[in-house]
C-alpha cells in the first residue's frame, strides 16, 4: 500500500463545536457581520447629526457674539450708558456664556460608542484576521492567481467588485511573515511596494515594506537582490539600524563568495529557484496537492471518446419504486468508473432554505484528529463548517431522508445524520472508516448541492482525475466499497476552496448494516 494511503488510513475525520467565531471559515456566518457594520454606520451617522447639530448651535452663538462684540467694544462706555445693555452684558457672563460651556462640553458619543461596545464582542479575532488572509493566499495558489489579479479584484463572476490597497497587500505580507511562509511574503510585499511606487495614498512607507521584503528574500538565499533591497531602504532611511546591520552582513557573505569562486572552491548556489519571475512555491505536507490543484482549475483527466460513449442519462424509478413510478428522477452518469451518478431535482428550493436555516445556528468547524498524538485539531486544510440534523428537527430533514432512501435503493435506518455543510473546502477525505463497528462501514455517499457556484467549490477524486461541479438541486451518488466490503480508494475525494460565491452541501453516508441484501456481495473482491 501506497504511504499516503497508509497516513489516510490512519486519519479520523471528526467535527466537534467550538465556542470561538472562525469567521474567516465561513460566508454564511460572515453575513452577520455585514448587518452589524451597517447597525454601526447608522449609529455612527446618529453621533455625527448630533455633532453637526451642536456644532451649529455653537457656530450660530459665535456670530451673533461676533456682532454684539464689535458694536460694543467699539464705545464701550457708550455701549453701557443703555442700562439695558448693562445687565445684559452681566447676565451673559454669568449665564449664557455657562451654558454655552455646558453645550461644549456635552457628550454626544455616548450613544455610538455604546453600540460599538456591545458589537465589538462579536467581532472577528486577530485570529480570523490571520484565516481570512491565508485563505485568500489559498485561493491564490488552488487557482493560480497572481497578486496584482487578486488585489485589483479581477475575478470571475463578481457581483461586487473590490480591491486591496496598499496596507491590505502589507497585512497579507506581514500574516504571511508571521506564520514563517516567506513565498508567500515575497508575493505581496512586492504588490504593496509596487501599488506604493504607483503612486497610491497610504500610510505604510516604503521603508517597513522594504524591510520585510528584503528579509523574505534573503530567506530564498537570493544574496544579490536582498542586498540592493536593503541599499534602496538605507537611501530612504540612513538611521535604520537593522537594515545596516543586515547590509553589513549580506555584503560579507557575497564577498566570502566571490573568495571561494577565485579559489575554485565548490560554493553552493545562492541564486534560488525562480519561475515566471517569482520564487519557487514550496512543497508542503498535503499528499497530491498539485493534482488536487490542477482539478479544481478544470485541468483534469478528460475522457477519451470511447469511454464518454459509455455514459448515459435515464430516468430512474428506484428499481421501480412505487413513490418513484409516476415521477421518476432524471440520473446522468458523471464518471463511468468508480460509477458517479447525478440526479436532477432533487431538492426544491423551499426544502433547501429550510435546511439551510436549521443547519446555519449549529455549524462547527471541521477538525482532524492527528495520527501520531490522537488529539483533536483544526487543520488548515480543512475549513469548512458543518452541522448534523436529525429527522425530530424539522418534517423536511425526514421527507429529504426518504427521498435519499428512495432513490438509492439502501436503507436510512443505519445511515448517519443528514449532515450539512458551508464553504466546503477540504483535502484528502477518506469516505469510508473501517473503525466504524456498530453498523459496519460506510457503503455509499449521497451529495445534495444546495446552492450555486460563480466560481471553484468543485469535488475532485485526485486517483482517476474526476472534476464534479456544484449544481443547486442536484445530487450526486457513489459507492465506497465494493460489493465485497473492501474499500475503493478510487474514491478518497477532496472539495476545492470557492473561489467566488458561496458553497452549501448536505450529504448523507449509508452504511452496510441493513443493506446486505438490497446490496448483495459480488463473486470477486473487486466487483
Amino acid at each position: 500500500m501506497k504511504p499516503w494511503l497508509q497516513l489516510v488510513l490512519l486519519t479520523c475525520i471528526c467535527l466537534f463545536w467550538q465556542t470561538e467565531a472562525e469567521f474567516f471559515t465561513s460566508i454564511g456566518q460572515m453575513t452577520d457581520l455585514i448587518y452589524a457594520e451597517k447597525d454601526l454606520v447608522q449609529s455612527l451617522k446618529e453621533y455625527i447629526r448630533a455633532e453637526e447639530s451642536k456644532l451649529s448651535q455653537i457656530k450660530s452663538w459665535a456670530e451673533k457674539m461676533d456682532v454684539l462684540t464689535s458694536k460694543s467694544a467699539s464705545d464701550p462706555e457708550g455701549y453701557l450708558a443703555h442700562p439695558v445693555n448693562a445687565y445684559k452684558l452681566v447676565k451673559r457672563l454669568n449665564t449664557d456664556w455657562l451654558e454655552l460651556e455646558n453645550l461644549v462640553l456635552q457628550d454626544t458619543t455616548n450613544g455610538f460608542i455604546a453600540n460599538l461596545t456591545i458589537q465589538r464582542q462579536f467581532f472577528p479575532t486577530e485570529e480570523d484576521e490571520t484565516g481570512a488572509a491565508k485563505a485568500l493566499m489559498r485561493l491564490q495558489d488552488t487557482y493560480k492567481l497572481d497578486p496584482e489579479t487578486l488585489s485589483r479584484g479581477n475575478l470571475p463572476g463578481t457581483k461586487y467588485r473590490s480591491s486591496l490597497t496598499v496596507g491590505d497587500c502589507f497585512g497579507m505580507g506581514k500574516t504571511a511573515y508571521n506564520d514563517g511562509d516567506y513565498y508567500h511574503t515575497v508575493l505581496w510585499m512586492e504588490q504593496a511596494l509596487k501599488q506604493h511606487d504607483e503612486g497610491e495614498d497610504t500610510t505604510v512607507s516604503k521603508v517597513e515594506i522594504l524591510d520585510y521584503l528584503s528579509y523574505a528574500v534573503f530567506q530564498f538565499g537570493d544574496l544579490h537582490r536582498a542586498t540592493e533591497l536593503t541599499r534602496r531602504l538605507i537611501s530612504l532611511d540612513s538611521t535604520h539600524e537593522r537594515a545596516g546591520s543586515n547590509l553589513r552582513y549580506f555584503e560579507k557573505l557575497l564577498e566570502k563568495e566571490r573568495e571561494d569562486k577565485s579559489l575554485n572552491k565548490t560554493v553552493a548556489p545562492t541564486e534560488p529557484v525562480v519561475q515566471g519571475g517569482a520564487y519557487e512555491r514550496p512543497l508542503d505536507y498535503l499528499p497530491e496537492r498539485d493534482i488536487y490543484e490542477a482539478l479544481c482549475r478544470g485541468e483534469g483527466v478528460k475522457m477519451t471518446p470511447r469511454r464518454q460513449k459509455r455514459l448515459f442519462c435515464r430516468y430512474h424509478d428506484g428499481n421501480r419504486n412505487p413513490h418513484l413510478l409516476i415521477a421518476p428522477f432524471k440520473e446522468e452518469d458523471e464518471w463511468d468508473s468508480p460509477h458517479i451518478v447525478r440526479y436532477y431535482d432533487v431538492m426544491s428550493d423551499e426544502e433547501i432554505e429550510k435546511i439551510k436555516q436549521l443547519a446555519k445556528p449549529r455549524l462547527a468547524r471541521a477538525t482532524v484528529r492527528d495520527p501520531k498524538t490522537g488529539v483533536l485539531t483544526v487543520a488548515s486544510y480543512r475549513v469548512s463548517k458543518s452541522s448534523w440534523l436529525e429527522e425530530d428537527d424539522d418534517p423536511v430533514v425526514a421527507k429529504v431522508n426518504r427521498r435519499m432512501q428512495q432513490i438509492t435503493g439502501l436503507t436510512v435506518k443505519t445511515a448517519e445524520l443528514l449532515q450539512v455543510g458551508m464553504d466546503v473546502s477540504y483535502q484528502d477525505e477518506r469516505p469510508f472508516d473501517s473503525t466504524l463497528k456498530s453498523e459496519g462501514n460506510r457503503l455509499a455517499t449521497f451529495l445534495n448541492y444546495m446552492s450555486d457556484v460563480e466560481a471553484g467549490g468543485a469535488t475532485v477524486f485526485p486517483d482517476f482525475g474526476a472534476a464534479i461541479w456544484p449544481k443547486k438541486g442536484t445530487a450526486v451518488f457513489w459507492y465506497n466499497l465494493f460489493r465485497s466490503g473492501e474499500g475503493d480508494y478510487r474514491t478518497r475525494h477532496a472539495a476545492c476552496p470557492v473561489l467566488v460565491g458561496c458553497k452549501w452541501v448536505s450529504n448523507k453516508w449509508f452504511h452496510e448494516r441493513g443493506n446486505e441484501f438490497l446490496r448483495p456481495c459480488g463473486r470477486t473482491e473487486v466487483d
